[in-house]
């Protein structure tokens, strides 16, 4: 039986989402947990990797293993034994070739910046701009720019194991929305490469600041190499909110 989870968590304590020999990943402890349901080693297989401090709303798994009582109860035996800041809320049944990450079509991730210094209560899900204002109608100029099918090599970051990765992206969706002193980007694709979320809210929190031109855009883009020109932004405001099949 293949099952597919839906699982929400808090990034901050945890170094990303795949297994590491610390065994202090999201990945580690839902696999923990399932050992003692499946009374063996249960391997699961996400959509992606989320970085260490990065929060997802809607990351999904699969796993494979014989149980005979119902969705609802596996349900209940997962939402035990693991922190607070990590809950799967949705566990069902899927077809034997469902694959949490080839089978997906697209994604969609929230970067949430706080104008000022957030609070004690909000800072671990935002990027505290201190005293600088975002102006987000260059910053919507310049996201017109970067959507479409692109390759988006400028925007990318290579991984330590050296994971290939096409850096042709659909970039179907990618604005910026404000709530008072709060903003949010928005960014919806087939794909994303490594660091590829993070390398977008950088460069446009520049532009937002009048640092970066909408202009240069096209140029950073054509570039197809990573340059100074495109900050990293920082992992605690970015979540994974929801993947498509």
């Amino acid at each position: 039986m293949r099952w597919k989870c839906t699982v929400a968590y808090d990034g901050t304590q945890f170094e990303g989402w795949q297994s590491q020999p610390s065994r202090n990943t999201v990945q580690d402890f839902i696999e923990r947990r399932l050992k003692v349901i499946f009374e063996k080693k249960t391997t699961i297989h996400g959509s992606g990797r989320t970085d260490s401090g990065v929060h997802a709303r809607g990351q999904v798994f699969h796993f494979d293993g014989e149980w005979q009582h119902g969705s609802e109860t596996l349900l209940k035996a997962l939402r035990t034994g693991f922190p607070e800041t990590i809950q799967v809320y949705k566990a069902e049944i899927v077809p034997d070739d469902f694959h949490a990450r080839f089978s997906a079509v697209g994604k969609r991730y929230i970067y949430q910046y706080h104008e000022g210094r957030a609070d004690p209560f909000g800072i671990r899900w935002y990027w505290s701009t201190g005293n600088r204002r975002l102006n987000i109608e260059p910053m919507n100029v310049a996201a017109s720019l970067l959507t479409g099918k692109r390759d988006f090599t400028s925007f990318s970051a290579n991984p330590k194991d050296d994971r290939k990765d096409d850096p042709v992206k659909d970039l179907r969706v990618l604005k910026i929305q404000r709530q008072e002193n709060k903003v949010f980007l928005s960014a919806e694709a087939d794909g994303f490469m490594y660091r590829m979320v993070r390398s977008l809210a950088g460069c446009l929190f520049d532009v937002g600041i009048g640092k970066l031109n909408p202009d240069q855009i096209p140029q950073i883009l054509e570039s197809l190499c990573r340059t100074n020109l495109v900050q990293t932004a920082p992992a605690e405001g970015l979540f994974l909110d929801e993947v498509w099949y």
